[in-house]
């Protein structure tokens, strides 16, 4: 038996300023029963833009994790039943330049800052902080600037690059993304063929939605992140198997587009995430090779460009704030010094073949951390949402044998 606990907590949008503007931040603690004096565990999602698990989908990883801790699973601002960003026209901001600046503020400092406003609220000393993918990138910020708020720290899919240029992860992603469409392509040379009319048929303007509008070759062909993904290629080839021209195509196919306006903030700040400071200019665009240009078979992971913001409508409306934030010089997100020094329990597992955070990227941050250990399995993104306890339980055996 479980017990949920809501927390709504109003935070500073701009930390820096405490005294002004505010926005709301949810998290719900979960306690098994009789563990209501163990210790917290603080979870943070994928990402950005997307809000803590719900309950009724019961994550693969929270018995194991109920069994030593309660659990906080955190709303991240602007997310969820925290204080959503909403449709462009309710951003704060009476111009582009303005809703941008209004966005500055959801990256992963500001949401460790929110975590530290729960450590406070909740009056827990330290806490255990565990960070999926974008959440991981949160972690580190967190190890970065609040080391002695934590118990231990743990990544699965997520260390992120520390003080290199935007540019240079979305080139290396190319090459994960160019091996993983000709892998799916040899184990299913049927279905390759089949893309290549789809994406054809799309770049005459065949393939339609229910709103009658058009769905892109290019579009479509940023379906590419669900091979990063375990039994996305069986995902892709079932896809496939419909008749491009066809409404059930278009539906599924654009179920499987991961630039979506329901969540705008993984679009709109997709590349800001991976932003240890400088400019992003559209880096994935800026660094595309020419074989992605021209090979009908080469599928985009998590790539944004310009063009998803003109020929997506339900994102055409935040254009002109992409725009923005695409120009801004973003701030450092992350101390090496403060990094190397750590001196907690720290573990990480890493993936062989992740195609969006890449391995040996993460092994490089790795070995800038201190008192870290990695665990290199060769599992698929989502393998803590799928496997659950093979990904929780060595990270938790790691940090108890360095306590």
């Amino acid at each position: 038996m479980l017990t949920s606990t809501e927390f709504t907590l109003e935070v500073p949008l701009d930390h820096a300023r405490p005294n002004g503007e505010t926005i709301e931040v949810f998290a719900r603690g979960v306690t098994a029963e009789g563990g209501e004096k163990r210790p917290w565990l603080v979870f943070l999602q994928g990402g950005p833009g997307m809000h803590g698990p719900r309950l009724s989908a019961r994550p693969a990883w929270l018995e194991g994790a109920l069994a030593q801790y309660r659990v906080l699973l955190v709303d991240q601002r602007g997310t969820g039943r925290s204080t959503p960003v909403g449709r462009v026209e309710e951003v704060p901001g009476a111009d582009p330049a303005a809703k941008a600046a209004y966005l500055t503020h959801f990256r992963a400092d500001s949401i460790v800052a929110d975590c530290e406003a729960f450590r406070v609220h909740l009056g827990v000393d330290r806490w255990t902080v565990l960070g999926q993918s974008f959440g991981g990138f949160c972690t580190l910020n967190y190890l970065s600037r609040f080391p002695d708020s934590l118990a231990a720290a743990l990544f699965t899919g997520g260390l992120p690059v520390v003080g290199r240029p935007v540019a240079e992860v979305y080139a290396a992603t190319y090459e994960a993304m160019r091996q993983r469409s000709r892998r799916w392509a040899d184990r299913f040379p049927e279905s390759a063929q089949r893309l290549r009319a789809a994406v054809l048929a799309a770049d005459a303007g065949r393939v339609r939605t229910a709103a009658g509008t058009a769905l892109s070759g290019r579009r479509l062909r940023s379906v590419g992140g669900i091979l990063g993904m375990e039994h996305g290629e069986e995902e892709l080839r079932d896809l496939l198997d419909l008749d491009p021209e066809s409404l059930a195509f278009a539906t599924d196919a654009s179920a499987q587009v991961p630039f979506i306006a329901r969540d705008p903030l993984y679009a709109l700040l997709h590349e800001a995430c991976y932003a240890d400071g400088g400019v992003t200019g559209w880096a994935a665009e800026a660094t595309l090779p020419a074989d992605f240009a021209e090979d009908r078979g080469l599928l985009t992971g998590e790539h944004i460009f310009g063009w998803h913001f003109t020929e997506d409508p339900e994102l055409a409306p935040w254009a002109e704030v992409a725009e923005e934030l695409a120009r801004i010089e973003w701030p450092r997100l992350y101390d090496p010094d403060a990094l190397a020094a750590v001196d907690l329990p720290v573990a990480a597992m890493v993936y062989t073949h992740d195609p969006f955070v890449l391995r040996d990227l993460q092994l490089q941050t790795a070995a800038s951390v201190g008192s870290i250990k990695v665990i290199e399995r060769d599992y698929e993104h989502n393998a803590l949402r799928i496997r659950g306890p093979e990904v929780l339980d060595p990270l938790l055996e790691a940090i108890a044998t360095r306590r």
